[in-house]
């Protein structure tokens, strides 16, 4: 497979990312007060179908998929065959290890590529999944269509991102968790890689929904070939669950 060719915004994360892979798992929990966990369950959920309607091996897509925590997830609730993909090789190793630690190889495979060029056909996938990306991104609009892409219409589209918190007195405590304690909490943890982990979320999420809030998401969902696309803040605030169906189906 052709390697990468990474902007920017691709080589920040693919540096940030690349040192964190052997504690990932048990620090972002930790660190999250275990709420990351919860977060993914709740998006998943919107993946797992009723009973009987499942589409016979049906192939799902996990974007920004880590160290493989949602994939393994979605095989552990689906019979489907998850693809695994990352921009990081260092999380994509840890995410091989885990997935054959659960036995799951036959289930999960995990490629390395950029969100914003899938090397995948259109409507190739069943289902999609996308986890803490669009801040990865130089343009959230354009990545959102190139996802939509690879979608068959009638597939569900569902994603996890850290939020800002909208009432003014959880976003104070909010602030002084990501831009104070977070830092800290990382270094302790983590040392200093997960020092400049904490440091540089608070301002990374606040930046982020500065100049693309909630309602511009939902548009750029939209916009991309989306529809029915709902959403759910979680957790007083810090986290958002989203959703939608790949039109024409």
């Amino acid at each position: 497979m052709q390697v990468p060719v990474l902007d920017a915004r691709n080589s920040f994360a693919r540096r940030l990312f690349a040192p964190l892979p052997a504690r990932y798992d048990k620090l972002a929990e930790i660190l999250s007060f275990g709420q990351n966990g919860r977060w993914r369950t709740e998006m998943v959920g919107h993946l797992v179908p009723p009973a009987g309607t499942a589409r016979p091996r049906a192939v799902v897509l996990d974007v920004a998929a880590g160290t493989a925590g949602v994939s393994l997830q979605i095989a552990d609730r689906t019979d489907a065959r998850v693809i695994g993909l990352d921009l990081t090789e260092q999380m994509l190793r840890q995410g091989a290890a885990n997935v054959a630690a659960e036995d799951a190889s036959g289930h999960v495979s995990l490629v390395n590529a950029r969100a914003e060029q899938l090397p995948l056909a259109d409507a190739s996938v069943d289902a999609l999944t996308f986890t803490y990306l669009l801040r990865y991104v130089s343009d959230p609009q354009a990545t959102l269509a190139e996802l939509a892409r690879v979608v068959r219409p009638g597939g569900t589209v569902a994603s996890l991102e850290f939020n800002v918190p909208a009432s003014a007195f959880w976003r104070f405590w909010w602030r002084a968790y990501t831009w104070l304690v977070l830092p800290l909490g990382g270094l302790i943890t983590g040392g200093r890689q997960w020092y400049e982990v904490g440091r540089f979320l608070g301002p990374s999420i606040a930046g982020h929904y500065r100049r693309y809030p909630i309602g511009w998401t939902v548009r750029a969902w939209q916009q991309a070939g989306l529809q029915d696309v709902g959403y759910k803040v979680m957790s007083l605030g810090g986290g958002l669950i989203m959703w939608g169906t790949r039109a024409g189906g």
